[in-house]
C-alpha cells in the first residue's frame, strides 16, 4: 500500500519492549490510526517519558498494530528502536528531513497560497 499521511492521529498503547505496538485508542481529541487506514505505512514518533522514537511503520487494522518497519531517529540520536515501558503515546508526524521543502528558500506567500 501508500504511505499516507493525516492530521492529529494520536492514540496511547500500552505495549512493552521493541516489537509492534498494539494501539490502545485515541488520545482526547485526537483520532486514531484508522484513518491512515489497513496495510498502509506512515511517519510514526513514539513519546514515552523523555525518550523518543521516529520512523516508518505500517498500520493494520486486525489487532489495531503498528509496525515499526524502519526507525529514522531515536532520542539517544541512533536508529536502534527505544524499549517502550508500557506507557508511551504514538502519533503521526512528518520527519523535517523527509519534508520536500527542506533546505530549499521559498518565499512566505508560497508557503500558505
Amino acid at each position: 500500500m501508500g504511505l499516507v499521511l493525516k492530521d492529529r492521529i494520536k492514540e496511547t498503547s500500552s505495549t512493552t519492549g521493541q516489537g509492534t505496538l498494539t494501539l490502545g485508542g485515541a488520545a482526547n481529541g485526537f483520532r486514531s490510526f484508522a484513518d491512515i487506514g489497513d496495510g498502509n505505512i506512515t511517519y510514526y514518533c513514539i513519546e514515552d517519558g523523555n525518550n523518543f522514537e521516529i520512523g516508518v511503520g505500517t498500520y493494520t487494522a486486525s489487532g489495531t498494530t503498528l509496525s515499526r518497519d524502519t526507525v529514522l531517529q531515536t532520542s539517544a540520536g541512533n536508529t536502534t528502536k527505544i524499549t517502550c515501558t508500557g506507557n508511551q503515546k504514538v502519533f503521526v508526524t512528518q520527519p523535517a528531513d523527509k519534508n520536500a521543502h527542506n533546505g530549499k528558500a521559498y518565499a512566505y506567500a508560497n508557503l500558505f497560497g
